[in-house]
């Protein structure tokens, strides 16, 4: 899988190069075509007790495997309105008061190109009334999400048991487990 070009997008010459690992760039015509990440979302959702909301993948890349919700910020959208959006998208949940937890680079293999992202993680406390029977409340988008359960997290030996789909998400619960986000 590889992201280069075999010709110039604006010139069609077969010269461009990807330079310095940030850009590709065309000694024909001056292209240069910077490679910027994509900003992405992931949002931590927390019972009273600590479990947290994970989906099953139900689709590539890392199809079956765990993740957060969340997903890509679209164009001139916040991280925190990206993340409140695809979870309501992904799970039918309104995320309410969430708070900035971390954010780590990432790789996404999509198709036939390799995306670089940032990945921004928030986290969302669930009230004892919202967690009752909460996963009998979601709306799962069968597309994008396979299944949906509660987990404990409460140490790192939880957190490395997840079959997790991102490592950045495996960072981002280590994050937000040393920072005592999690409830006791």
């Amino acid at each position: 899988m590889s992201n280069d070009f075999a010709l110039c997008p604006k010139c069609g010459s077969k010269k461009i190069q990807f330079v310095q690992n940030k850009k590709w760039q065309c000694p024909d015509c001056g292209l240069d075509l910077y490679c910027n990440v994509a900003a992405a979302v992931g949002l931590i959702i927390c019972s009273p007790s600590g479990d947290v909301l994970f989906e099953t993948r139900a689709k590539e890349p890392r199809k079956g495997f765990l993740a957060l919700p969340g997903g890509f910020c679209n164009p001139d959208e916040s991280a925190e309105t990206a993340a409140r959006r695809e979870c309501m998208e992904e799970i039918g949940i309104e995320a309410q008061n969430i708070k900035y937890v971390a954010s780590f680079p990432n790789t996404y293999p999509y198709k036939d190109f390799v995306y670089k992202t940032c990945d921004l993680f928030f986290e969302a406390r669930l009230s004892q009334e919202q967690a009752r029977g909460i996963l009998q409340k979601i709306k799962a988008d069968q597309k994008e999400v396979a299944a949906v359960e509660l987990r404990k997290v409460k140490s790192q030996a939880d957190i490395d048991a997840l079959p997790l789909a991102f490592d950045s998400a495996k960072r981002a619960l280590t994050t937000w487990l040393e920072h005592c986000h999690c409830p006791t």
